[in-house]
């Protein structure tokens, strides 16, 4: 058989399902293979019968959910399910999906589908690695002629992506992609709107631990259309701290302009002016901030000179080193600004045309909308938790995009926020006797607020609410619009403060004490139960009350709640929404 061309697909939510597609394209790149990479929803895939060699590679979101760039152009027909109720039924579920419905298609399997897990102890690359090594041999047993060519060396870096061409004059120029759509399409995410921020208020007593921030945004003009339920979507950027250090680090001059030009046909961002500087490039583009994955250390090794650097990268990059690079890189939460720190003889050595290899760009964040249209008209509120924590290192770690809306101020001056809205995954019941049952503690509540907010504009008040949180004098978010309603007979509400008594207290204790009530909801008034917020232990917690309540008050064996359990969730009775 003739030399392949090889199709690698990709499904990404967080970009590590990308990063895999893209290490695959390398290894074969390598082996002097044609190689295209590309994600689902920008291939046609009626195409895919006349393809030689294709490897799919896709992540699973949520609750079983396919990633947003699988979803646009799912002309593979899969049909998906959210399946809460029992782990094992979410991990890779998209993949096995796919790969189910490729064999119906009549696609002739290479080797057998690689489930990775990213929680295992390596990451993913412990699935990843083996599967790579067997992938190419059984390509070179389908294709003798590979097997003869000789690869690229590992140490030899590969043709960029895109040139850089600086430009020596400084002046001012405008261009298209520089400004945000204002007309009169539907924002999304090639053209997010430009949200004037109203406020930025801090929500927790500023004794406590963890700030919370309850923010609005104007969308006056925007034709921004939301119900309960749904997100919003927004990118965030670096913190001028961090553009200044890599800027130094890289000799760069963030002031300076530059044009990109593809080595082949891949197009030039689309969100990227034409010209650029190099500032906004890394303010607003280059995710110089998130942990590095190990391609990162492939490639910074190719430019190494140094001896103890070279050594040192290529340890992180080869498969044995690979509990040293998580002992290293991530466990503590090291950047990859950090890392370059580390390597201040390899940084020196690297080109400008190779940051697109290097940085992944940054990836929109979503956050639950926390208020309704009917509410609120014109306005679009969210509840954001501004992460920071510690590891080893000495530097806190602090999320990217909630450290960067913490820091935006409309009390200094206008803050425009470019943003979109999708829809999310909980439903509520259009019958307005139906009622809904909420278990949402901490920021969880965010999407509960809106639903209420709608629901009660529309007449449905039977509703009830569990919220937890760690004190009701420092975390109990929007207490006096729960009171308000609670009095106009619109809601029925159950509070878990954790730490306001000797024992800790969480809404699946209440769950449990209000089971006549809740029991009586679901079994007869055809109750929908939904659950949002953080996905450590609660979800399966208050699953677990559930179903104590089914056998308490309905009678039924532990088997049979969880029938039940899992029928709710077939019919949309039963809806989660956690994150991690």
């Amino acid at each position: 058989m003739s030399s392949p061309s090889l199709l690698i697909l990709y499904g990404s939510q967080t970009g590590t399902a990308q990063d895999t597609a893209q290490r695959i394209m390398r290894q074969a790149q390598r082996r002097r293979m044609q190689v295209q990479v590309l994600p689902l929803d920008s291939y046609n895939v009626a195409n895919l019968i006349s393809e030689s060699l294709v490897v799919f590679v896709c992540s699973t979101t949520g609750q079983g959910d396919p990633p947003d760039n699988m979803k646009v152009r799912n002309q593979i027909n899969m049909c998906y399910k959210n399946h809460i109720t029992k782990e094992g039924m979410i991990f890779n579920f998209v993949a096995k999906k796919l790969h189910k419905r490729l064999l119906q298609l009549g696609a002739s399997m290479l080797l057998p589908v690689g489930l990775a897990d990213d929680q295992h102890d390596l990451g993913a690359d412990a699935v990843i690695d083996p599967w790579l090594t067997l992938l190419w041999e059984k390509v070179f047993t389908l294709y003798p002629s590979l097997a003869e060519v000789i690869p690229l060396r590992e140490d030899e870096p590969l043709p960029p992506t895109y040139t850089f061409h600086f430009l020596d004059d400084v002046k001012e120029e405008t261009d298209d992609r520089l400004r945000i759509a204002m007309d009169q399409t539907i924002p999304s995410q090639s053209h997010p709107f430009p949200a004037r921020m109203v406020f930025n208020k801090r929500v927790t007593e500023l004794s406590h631990f963890q700030d919370v921030r309850h923010i609005e945004f104007d969308i006056t003009g925007s034709n921004i259309e939301f119900a309960a339920g749904d997100v919003v979507v927004m990118r965030p950027c670096n913190s001028p701290e961090d553009v200044e250090l890599f800027c130094q680090l890289l000799r760069l001059d963030p002031e300076t302009r530059f044009t990109l030009r593809a080595t082949d046909n891949t197009a030039v961002p689309a969100r990227l002016p034409q010209p650029c500087s190099v500032g906004q490039l890394v303010e607003s583009f280059l995710d110089i901030a998130a942990v590095p994955r190990r391609s990162f250390f492939e490639l910074l090794s190719t430019f190494a000179t140094n001896e103890l650097e070279r050594d040192k990268l290529a340890e992180f990059s080869s498969a044995a080193g690979q509990d040293e690079l998580h002992s290293y890189c991530n466990r503590p939460r090291r950047t990859a600004l950090e890392v370059l720190a580390d390597f201040p003889h390899t940084t020196a050595e690297l080109k400008a045309d190779y940051l697109f290899e290097l940085f992944p760009e940054i990836q929109p964040r979503s956050f639950s909308i926390a208020s309704s249209l009917q509410a609120h008209p014109n306005r679009l509120q969210i509840l954001v938790a501004v992460v920071q924590y510690k590891t080893k290192l000495y530097k806190p770690r602090r999320g990217l995009c909630s450290t960067w809306l913490a820091s935006l101020d409309p009390a200094q001056g206008e803050v425009c926020v470019p943003l979109w809205v999708k829809k999310g995954s909980l439903k509520f019941p259009k019958e307005k006797d139906t009622p809904v049952i909420m278990v949402g503690p901490g920021t969880g509540v965010a999407p509960f607020r809106s639903a209420l907010q709608e629901r009660i504009a529309e007449g449905k008040t039977a509703n009830v609410l569990f919220f937890g949180c760690r004190s009701e004098t420092k975390d109990f978010y929007f207490k006096s619009e729960w009171e308000d309603m609670t009095k106009a007979g619109h809601l029925v509400l159950f509070t878990a403060f954790s730490r306001d008594q000797e024992d800790k207290v969480y809404v699946q204790h209440r769950v449990r004490e209000n089971a006549e009530l809740l029991w009586d909801l679901i079994s007869k008034k055809r109750a929908c139960f939904y659950i949002a917020g953080n996905a450590k232990e609660m979800p399966a917690s208050v699953c677990d009350a559930l179903k104590e309540v089914f056998q308490q008050e309905g009678g039924v064996s532990a088997e049979e709640a969880e029938q039940m359990l899992v029928a709710m969730e077939r019919t949309g009775q039963f809806q989660s929404e956690t994150w991690s």
